[in-house]
């Protein structure tokens, strides 16, 4: 991982092409940890995504009394005991929404109290609805901002029953349940509040790994799930490779007219970011509305990419994006204008692209703020490769998700320049 403070992208001279091998995905990888420590026995998971987020939950795991080794890579050996331990420190989990959320839903098992916390911008992320599930589920859970840090008073036990969630802001409040409610004392029924869910996607891979385990689950019409208290097994589990790390390899192929191979097609992956592929293949005739509410990590790729565009491209169904690493509606369009004045615009929490295919060649010096999100740097290092001029401002943020990202793009022969 390049650890400097800006690069700038040199357009390269021709097509891209090779192959590329994409890191595991982070979504899986995490859920992945987290029931291979609830279960009891020894689990190898291979593919694995090792980065920030993943490593934040494996160091917390360790604290709460799991075996988590690391003998490749991409692989981590899990030893779980079917107990979790009060950790001896609060848990420090970064910017990882998903190690956080997930770690919380679970806390209840720990016989006393454990506080998880993370970065400034995790701080910002709103907990306060998973909070309110696990009350009615009898756990004492606090958050006073709404936010991290969260402090749980665990009884090692989870009390079964009914749970409604408002998932309005984030799937993984879903997911977080689902997954710990598979360790319950009784019969746990999750039911949605409101009309429906963003990132559906992500509860089906979370369903999809708890099954792997030996979870019990059931889906009782689109608004509800009931898990039986079955105890997870321990197993040996592949991880695919990551499809939001895809979209941007997707991108750069057909902005620079060329042939990226990255080990599988995209039909084959079961992540919801996959979806982005028809919307990458269109280019440079994008529909004019994309819904990015199933594939909201790929919405800053798909946005940068139809700024090359033949028409406007408005984004809509993407509100969430707003309590995610940043606000990645705001980062987009301002970090577009900065390109070129006009070039995107916010709507309520529409955002509206307004393409320009002139834009290709031509030099329009800017410095891409990223707001510490793994997403802003690598979408806009795809504007890069038509753009003269873009630098990317603390490049190292990929980190996040996707350590190689940059040694990925000079692989395929992209020039990235060091700037102070």
């Amino acid at each position: 991982m390049v650890a400097l403070p800006a690069l700038r992208i040199v357009p390269p001279a021709g097509p891209l092409n090779g192959s590329v091998e994409l890191p595991g995905s982070k979504s899986i990888t995490n859920r992945a940890l987290l029931l291979a420590a609830l279960s009891e026995g020894v689990s190898h998971l291979t593919g694995a995504l090792k980065s920030d987020d993943t490593l934040y939950m494996a160091a917390a795991l360790r604290l709460m009394g799991v075996g988590v080794e690391e003998p490749t890579a991409t692989s981590f050996v899990v030893t779980g005991s079917g107990r979790l331990e009060v950790p001896p420190e609060p848990l420090f989990l970064g910017n990882a929404g998903t190690a956080v959320r997930f770690l919380t839903a679970v806390a209840p098992y720990v016989p006393g109290e454990v506080v998880l916390n993370g970065d400034a911008h995790m701080q910002k992320r709103p907990i306060a609805p998973l909070i309110a599930a696990l009350a009615s589920l009898g756990v004492e859970a606090s958050a006073p901002t709404g936010c991290p840090p969260v402090t749980v008073q665990g009884k090692g036990s989870l009390s079964g029953g009914r749970v409604t969630i408002d998932a309005g802001l984030s799937s993984q409040y879903v997911s977080a349940v689902l997954m710990a409610a598979g360790r319950a004392e009784a019969p746990v029924e999750v039911a949605l509040q409101g009309a429906g869910l963003d990132a559906r996607g992500y509860v089906d891979l979370t369903v999809a790994a708890m099954k792997a385990f030996g979870g019990t689950v059931q889906q009782d019409g689109p608004m509800c799930w009931r898990v039986q208290p079955v105890p997870y097994k321990a197993t040996d589990f592949r991880i695919e490779p990551d499809a939001s790390a895809a979209t941007y390899l997707w991108a750069a192929a057909v902005l620079t007219g060329g042939t990226i191979d990255i080990g599988l097609a995209p039909e084959a992956f079961t992540q919801p970011d996959a979806k982005a592929y028809a919307m990458i293949s269109m280019f440079p005739h994008m529909p004019s509305e994309i819904d990015g509410s199933q594939m909201q990590d790929a919405v800053p790729t798909l946005a940068v990419l139809a700024a090359f565009n033949t028409t406007p491209v408005r984004f809509v169904g993407i509100r969430n994006l707003r309590v995610k690493e940043c606000d990645r509606i705001s980062a987009v369009s301002t970090e577009l204008n900065r390109i070129s004045a006009g070039l995107a615009r916010e709507e309520g929490d529409d955002l509206i692209v307004n393409g320009d295919p002139a834009l290709a060649g031509q030099s329009l010096p800017a410095r891409i703020e990223t707001y510490s999100d793994h997403r802003i740097a690598m979408s806009f290092a795809l504007a890069g490769l038509k753009i003269d001029g873009l630098t990317i401002l603390n490049p190292a943020c990929v980190g996040k998700t996707y350590p190689g990202y940059w040694d990925a793009l000079r692989s395929l022969g992209v020039t990235l320049e060091a700037e102070s």
